[in-house]
């Protein structure tokens, strides 16, 4: 959490250059470490959501922002400047009403970094945003519902599905950003084996909606492991 507060700050002042002004919020998904007091030190407002689920929690960070754009950013990942700024740009073009980035793993792991590869061409192809990093007008989230909170996992292709069609009937698109890829956490990787990541994706495949309405057949995000 700390390293990502300050990766995230300074990416912000991408922000700055531009005379934007931001804010930073952190939501506290009943965590049981120190992540409010390290966001608050970091000079973050925290927010509190006290169920464990991905779309709740980003949903809640969301109702508080004042801003008239939302990034989204997990907390073990690490955004750049140069990501931000080419954020900005593409906000600035008009034409755009959400977007995402390509992803890079922050340790080797061979099976994972395969994955990520097949995700990008996969996100690139279909416009679907990573959740670890997502940027949508605030407008546009809110008149789409944000976050489908019957959802446990894969709440960004449901995002990503309802904001491209809402795109279609208004002129504007989801873009995916991949010159400054966002560099996130190998760690599920190494904590879950092979044989588990695809049993959730077969189960996934065969029963889509219902799986991921499960918060127990989503168990790699939930069950606590570290």
């Amino acid at each position: 959490m700390g390293e990502t507060l300050g990766r995230v700050r300074a990416a912000m002042s991408a922000f700055a250059e531009n005379n934007w002004e931001s804010e930073l919020i952190v939501c506290d998904n009943n965590s049981t470490d120190r992540t409010s007091e390290l966001a608050r030190g970091a000079g973050a407002q925290v927010v509190f959501e006290p169920v464990n689920q991905i779309g709740r929690a980003r949903n809640a960070g969301a109702k508080a922002a004042s801003g008239d754009w939302l990034i989204f950013i997990d907390a073990d990942s690490y955004p750049s400047r140069e990501l931000f700024a080419e954020v900005t740009r593409t906000i600035q073009t008009g034409k755009v009403l959400a977007g995402g980035c390509t992803v890079v793993l922050d340790t080797s792991h061979f099976f994972a970094s395969r994955v990520a590869g097949l995700w990008n061409c996969i996100s690139r192809v279909g416009k679907y945003m990573a959740g670890s990093f997502i940027f949508c007008e605030t407008k546009v989230f809110r008149e789409i519902g944000g976050f489908d909170e019957r959802l446990y996992a894969s709440e960004e292709i449901d995002l990503s599905t309802r904001l491209k069609r809402l795109g279609k009937k208004t002129g504007r698109k989801v873009v995916i950003l991949h010159r400054h890829p966002l560099v996130t956490s190998a760690r599920k990787m190494h904590l879950y084996s092979r044989r588990e990541h695809v049993r959730f994706l077969l189960k996934t495949m065969m029963n889509w909606r219902r799986t991921l309405s499960d918060r127990d057949a989503c168990h790699t995000w939930y069950d606590g492991r570290r």
